[in-house]
């Protein structure tokens, strides 16, 4: 479904992303963070869902968040993923997706190790300092 999607993300050199390529993209490395621990649950699907609706300003995320879905199963691994979010997305932007996966990692109450995990790895892999990273988590903690 997404086989040219993902041919023109992960080429060697790829073009800055359209904003529906960006939301595709970064909507399904936000599903991707929430199934890392195995649990891929309501509080998180509504979550995601919120956050597309309120970055993209759309009335209702249904189904962008299922074609994030799709698109998750069907792409590459996380390194090769995220190295080409982070080819095609200006840094501004990649700080607010490291934003909103904190905002995922935190909706359920609670940091399971395998988020922290991916966390640690995606922040860099994105091009996000981990001070940068940091800073984001405290504040979405703080909203809490």
């Amino acid at each position: 479904m997404f086989g040219d999607f993902l041919k023109r993300l992960t080429a060697p050199t790829p073009e800055p992303m359209v904003d529906s390529d960006a939301r595709l993209a970064l909507g399904a490395l936000l599903v991707r963070l929430a199934r890392a621990d195995g649990h891929f649950d309501a509080d998180e699907k509504a979550r995601i869902k919120a956050i597309l609706e309120q970055r993209y300003s759309l009335a209702d995320a249904s189904d962008l968040l299922a074609d994030c879905e799709v698109l998750e199963a069907e792409a590459p691994d996380t390194v090769r993923f995220t190295r080409a979010i982070k080819d095609a997305v200006a840094y501004e932007d990649r700080l607010g997706v490291i934003a909103a996966m904190w905002e995922v990692v935190l909706a359920d109450g609670k940091r399971d190790a395998e988020e922290n995990s991916l966390m640690r790895m995606v922040a860099p892999m994105l091009g996000v300092e981990d001070q940068d990273s940091n800073a984001a988590r405290r504040r979405i903690e703080a909203r809490q």
